[in-house]
């Protein structure tokens, strides 16, 4: 768990690093490609053409794929804010991929596990029943064994055993719940913060030119917007992978339920339990 989290949080920030110095090269390229083209956009002023602006326009939109114009968006929106909600995305994803390969293990055929199972006690080997419970991986195979366990001590013992073992076994399974939720909620928060200290700026240039044009208070503005912008998408990320995290739990849960109830039959049908 430590190594992943540690592995993803250290590709995060190549990734980001990586788009700052490509921001960085980007605007040395187009200040030298302007210096060295100075001459042939005077000759071509002379004759009647589309607009300089309506041009640039025009060129970026073709020259930039989705992926560059995130990067983009990434980069104006202030390292100093967007870092902190890339890092909740980050984290976030490694606790829910966490998660999601753990649950995958531990789901489980329960009623292939049943059935062999079925077949051991019908023999009357009960040893061979706990040995299956043991060779199977996941949390309904743990409960399985622990009701065999106490089977010489009748079912009310089984019953309790599986019951207490179980919420053992569901507090495992929400494991890392609570920091995905947490990133959720702090995602947006920090957004919200960087909209709130970019309006705090703008005003501050406002106060400080003397002069409410549009120039004064756009970058402050789009800072503002963009945080807010990537502190929600982070959020609706993590928010589809914690639903889909929860359904599973809720089925595996549903799935030990059953095992258990279906364990207690079995094992009366096989006069397992000691008068």
């Amino acid at each position: 768990m430590r190594k992943l989290l540690a592995l993803l949080l250290i590709m995060g920030l190549a990734v980001f690093s990586a788009n700052v110095s490509y921001a960085q090269d980007s605007d040395t390229t187009s200040m030298e490609e302007a210096d060295t083209s100075g001459a042939a956009m005077e000759e071509m002023a002379e004759e009647p053409a589309v607009p300089a602006d309506d041009m640039a326009v025009e060129d970026t939109s073709a020259n930039l794929s989705g992926y560059q114009i995130l990067k983009k968006y990434f980069i104006d929106g202030d390292w100093r804010f967007m870092s902190f909600v890339l890092i909740c995305l980050i984290l976030g994803l490694a606790f829910c991929i966490e998660r999601i390969i753990t649950l995958n293990i531990a789901t489980t055929n329960t009623d292939k596990l049943l059935s062999r199972i079925d077949e051991k006690l019908k023999s009357g080997d009960v040893e061979g029943a706990k040995e299956v419970c043991k060779s199977t991986p996941g949390p309904t195979a743990s409960i399985l064994f622990e009701g065999l366990k106490n089977a010489d001590q009748g079912p009310e013992a089984v019953e309790k055993a599986i019951v207490s073992y179980g919420g053992v076994q569901m507090g495992l399974l929400e494991r890392g719940l609570v920091w995905i939720s947490l990133f959720i909620a702090i995602a947006p928060m920090l957004g919200f913060m960087g909209t709130v200290i970019g309006m705090i700026q703008a005003f501050d240039r406002i106060e400080a030119v003397g002069d409410l044009s549009p120039s004064v208070v756009a970058g402050g503005i789009k800072v503002a917007l963009l945080t807010t912008v990537f502190g929600l998408i982070t959020a609706i990320i993590l928010q589809i992978f914690y639903n889909y995290i929860v359904n599973k739990i809720d089925g595996i849960v549903n799935k030990m339920e059953d095992a258990s109830i279906a364990l207690v039959d079995i094992m009366a049908e096989n006069n397992v339990f000691k008068n």
